[in-house]
């Protein structure tokens, strides 16, 4: 008697829509890759948007609705043009993935630009809130927002100032969010991944032991299965560490 084939696995985020920032490499890839595994309708955004166009071919074979929108986060102008082309296309938004972030070569407080700095604490703290407060109108119960905040938001290394300002600033204003979203049944993650093997390690510590790392694919299945949660439970915190530890 033939073997019966295996039933396809379930798509448990089949018609929802999620938005990642920072889509078009590292973890914000690796998490638009585990969204569109599961069914999950995609708004792709990034500075270049011919990478954005590479990604969206490449995910095309999940047969779900994808938008490829670039995006300057730090811009308020150029977000709001990004949630007026979200709104046309969609109406409303399910999941939001605060991912796109910049490091900084290795440099003390006293050798540190102010335009480095503005623009690291532009990108990686006023850029989430930005578009996290776009998003908001269009979010409804059961929503979930995760924010990529690194374990950078709650340790300190030195040569990082504006990097772990960002982040530690970036902590604070998710768990303020958390806190506002609670009686709206809206969830408020705060993804804190250890040392992973991306390219924001060529900026600041090129010769970094990447065999030690975890994966970005790693880091979105952990994602992935906290936002499947049931609506009434929530992981508030996710801190991911190389089991070799803090590198």
């Amino acid at each position: 008697m033939p073997l019966r084939p295996a039933p396809a696995p379930p798509r448990r985020l089949r018609n929802q829509v999620a938005l990642v920032t920072g889509a078009s490499r590292g973890i914000g890839l690796a998490i638009a890759r585990a969204l569109a595994a599961e069914h999950c309708n995609l708004i792709l955004t990034g500075r270049d948007q011919s990478a954005l166009n590479k990604v969206s071919r490449e995910l095309a074979s999940a047969k779900i609705k994808i938008l490829a929108h670039s995006c300057d986060l730090r811009d308020p102008h150029s977000v709001d043009h990004l949630f007026r082309a979200i709104r046309g296309e969609f109406k409303h938004l399910d999941i939001l993935i605060n991912n796109a972030g910049i490091a900084h070569a290795n440099l003390t407080v006293d050798n540190l630009p102010l335009p480095l700095w503005q623009d690291v604490i532009d990108t990686n703290l006023t850029g989430t809130f930005l578009v996290t407060q776009a998003a908001l109108p269009i979010m409804k119960r059961g929503s979930t927002i995760v924010n990529n905040l690194s374990i950078a938001a709650s340790r300190v290394f030195t040569g990082s100032a504006a990097y772990i300002a960002s982040k530690h600033g970036a902590l604070g204003l998710t768990n303020t969010l958390r806190e506002e979203l609670r009686p709206k049944g809206i969830r408020v993650i705060a993804l804190m991944p250890g040392a992973t093997d991306t390219a924001i390690w060529n900026t600041f510590w090129p010769q970094a032991p990447r065999k030690k790392m975890m994966s970005s694919a790693t880091i979105a299945a952990v994602v992935v299965n906290a936002i499947l949660l049931p609506p009434n439970a929530t992981v508030e915190t996710l801190e991911i560490l190389p089991t070799a530890g803090i590198l």
